[in-house]
């Protein structure tokens, strides 16, 4: 191990415990060292000794930065520099006959020499001399030590006279009291208990609440209240005194979490080490958020309608800066909007752009993957859903926790730029500072649809991709051989090429098919019934799916667009296969309708049902009653008009004679007359020769049916 001068070799046997010595002087047998531990002068040690206690381990080498004093001349007090050179100016001749200077004699005899030029104690020669070696035999070891000067941070202990800066008119007030441990205790006790809280009080209420609960000399009743009695001033620490305590043992992170909450310190007072790409070599990891615009949109069906403010969903990779995808509709905050924006990653965006009247070229816009990681919030991605991302698209998804925008700076830096580029233009724009009175509505201004705002974001994210400089990106050492300008587009297209990337590319289809969100329908002899709504396929109709469900029904999983129920997709026994069923003719109220507008729907009518549940068993109820008093009415007739019950064979046996009777008296009853003119209803064949007057008739046809009746009984 090698060592040379001012190494300091420190000792690991028991008898030099802590001894540490620096090297002052060599020759082929000897050294002169210094223990720098401790008031001694240089003495000698045998060069071979030192080398067997290095090799067996018994001695090491130290590091020195500890040891030695590491001073810019600009960055010491030129107090400090005269002290300094004043003492160098003393030693700086004789600290180079070296080794004489380490002999006593010699030293002495120069140390004599210089105290009586400088006019200066020997002692204080000698001291500049082991200050010189022990600190690295450097000039600027003989600066002072003013640092350690003063017990800085250590505490004081309290005595009987008062510290600190006497107070004014202290004959008036009192001196004051010094704060000893145990009122430390109180202050600690009083903060924890009046400022650490979600009350948020201030310091001088904390200050104030203490002196009425820990300084009080007992309690007064006035008006039945019980009062505290404070001391006075001079017998209680001041506000000063409080507040200074307060600063020293202040905790931070404490008090925003206790004040406000963990999200709020986390957010806007934590340690920021790190970078928003740090760990991102290539292009492959996304970013995803969603904004509500700053404006009012109105419909394209009826520009007098204002449909409220649009949600923007947006995708960035996070190496590049590049915007991978994009949606604007009004589904904020939700799972669909995400969907959304998702597959708009995996489109051609050159189809994608046509669709708004949009003409680009592919590299424009050179982003058609998936990612394999997705950041984003738990809101729009925590779920079920998503496990279809996970599971058959094989993107890992990262969710960021409530509250903390900033795990997803890049995303929420792109919207912040995207309103400062296009707010200023556009009609109905939101003022954040709010409207005065008397100011116009600016909703009333509204004048774009969504379609034309549409075409607007794509603008700026060509804008953003293909010429907005990133005056903060730091390129690595092959970037800037290479090169490359901080572009989005050209950092993309160069990670890509150079360092892969891991993004995904997947059909269209299967990436729509994996976004959409899932169910289960069951599938009857109407057809596959979901939330009410029944669709069919021409193909299950042929081969009697519908039939044989009247045996037995049967679930099928199916995959729909929320925003058009107009058709499902059921799937297959393969997984790679579904087909597409379209909604029935008798369903055509859940036409062109969200699966909001059908639920809401569905929603209505049940609750209209459960209302009229209560109108029904009143009707119900009523209609018992009223059955039950005819019945007992009919009981009441039969018992008054029968005076002794005949056999039930009698009752029986003239049945048919007695129905015979009945229609005549039926018809007799019933029949219509126009113009006064009768019309018998009654058949010729049954009754034969019967002359009913107009008068009396109805008494005529008892009178016959009794007779009728006794004849055969």
């Amino acid at each position: 191990m090698k060592y040379t001068v001012n190494s300091l070799i420190e000792w690991k046997i028991n008898d030099k415990k802590d001894v540490v010595e620096r090297i002052l002087w060599i020759n082929d047998q000897w050294i002169y060292v210094i223990d720098i531990n401790k008031n001694n002068v240089p003495y000698l040690i045998k060069r071979e000794d030192l080398e067997e206690a290095l090799l067996n381990g018994i001695a090491d080498i130290k590091e020195d930065a500890l040891y030695s004093i590491f001073l810019k001349d600009e960055d010491i007090p030129e107090k400090h520099k005269r002290i300094r050179d004043k003492a160098w100016n003393m030693i700086k001749d004789i600290v180079n006959k070296e080794p004489q200077i380490f002999e006593s004699t010699f030293r002495r005899r120069n140390i004599k020499q210089i105290a009586s030029e400088y006019n200066v104690s020997e002692l204080s020669v000698l001291n500049y001399l082991k200050r010189y070696w022990k600190r690295g035999k450097v000039p600027n070891a003989l600066l002072p030590d003013y640092y350690r000067c003063g017990g800085r941070g250590k505490e004081k202990r309290a005595g009987d006279v008062k510290r600190g800066r006497p107070r004014k008119h202290k004959d008036i007030f009192g001196e004051g009291v010094n704060v000893t441990e145990e009122i430390k205790k109180i202050f600690k006790t009083a903060v924890n208990r009046f400022y650490y809280t979600t009350a948020k009080n201030s310091l001088v209420l904390t200050y104030e609440l203490m002196r009425k609960e820990y300084f009080n000399e007992g309690y007064k009743t006035v008006d039945g209240v019980k009062i505290p009695i404070i001391k006075p001033q001079s017998e209680i620490p001041s506000f000063g005194q409080f507040r200074y305590w307060f600063e020293k043992e202040r905790n931070i992170k404490r008090e925003i979490t206790s004040r406000y909450s963990n999200k709020k310190f986390l957010k806007q007072y934590r340690a920021i080490v790190g970078n928003a790409d740090d760990g991102i070599i290539q292009p492959g990891t996304f970013e995803i958020d969603c904004q509500i615009g700053d404006l009012y949109l109105v419909s394209r069906y009826n520009r007098n309608w204002i449909i409220g403010r649009p949600a923007i969903y947006a995708v960035i990779d996070k190496f590049s800066r590049m915007i991978c995808g994009i949606y604007v509709g009004l589904e904020n905050g939700s799972y669909i909007g995400a969907m959304m924006a998702l597959m708009n990653t995996a489109m051609d965006k050159v189809k994608f752009c046509k669709q708004y009247g949009i003409e680009i070229k592919d590299e424009d816009w050179p982003v058609h993957h998936l990612p394999e990681t997705l950041i984003a919030d738990r809101g729009e991605l925590e779920g079920v859903n998503i496990n279809n991302l996970i599971n058959m698209l094989n993107v890992k998804v990262k969710l960021a926790p409530p509250y903390r925008a900033e795990l997803k700076a890049l995303i929420e830096r792109f919207f912040g730029l995207n309103n400062d580029r296009i707010k200023p233009f556009v009609p109905s724009r939101i003022d954040l500072d709010g409207r005065e009175r008397g100011d116009k509505d600016y909703r009333v201004d509204a004048k774009l649809d969504l379609y034309q705002f549409t075409q607007i974001m794509i603008k700026a994210v060509l804008y953003h991709n293909n010429h907005y400089i990133l005056n903060n990106y730091k390129r690595d050492q092959q970037m800037i051989e290479d090169e490359v300008r901080c572009i989005p587009r050209e950092l993309f297209n160069w990670g890509i090429a150079n360092r892969g990337g891991t993004l995904r590319s997947v059909p269209e289809d299967v990436v729509k098919l994996a976004l959409m969100p899932s169910d289960t329908a069951t599938i009857t002899a109407k057809g596959i019934r979901y939330k009410d709504m029944y669709y069919a396929s021409a193909s299950m109709l042929k081969n009697g799916t519908f039939v044989n469900a009247r045996i037995k029904t049967k679930k099928v999983k199916i995959s729909y667009d929320p925003r058009d129920m107009n058709q499902i997709y059921v799937h297959g026994d393969n997984p790679n296969e579904y087909e597409k069923c379209y909604l029935i003719d008798s369903n055509s109220r859940y036409r062109d309708k969200t699966i909001e507008e059908i639920e809401y729907l569905l929603n209505i009518e049940k609750m209209q049902k459960e209302k009229m549940k209560d109108l029904e068993s009143q009707a119900k109820t009523q209609l018992i009653a009223e059955i039950e008093n005819i019945v007992q009415q009919a009981e009441e007739d039969f018992n008054r008009e029968i005076g002794s019950r005949d056999s039930s064979y009698k009752r029986l046996k003239n049945i048919r004679e007695n129905r015979k009777a009945e229609k005549i008296m039926n018809r007799l009853k019933e029949r219509f007359e126009l113009d006064n003119n009768k019309e018998n209803y009654y058949n010729n064949d049954e009754v034969e020769e019967v002359n009913i007057e107009e008068n009396g008739s109805l008494d005529l046809l008892l009178k016959k049916q009794k007779e009728g009746l006794e004849s055969v009984y």
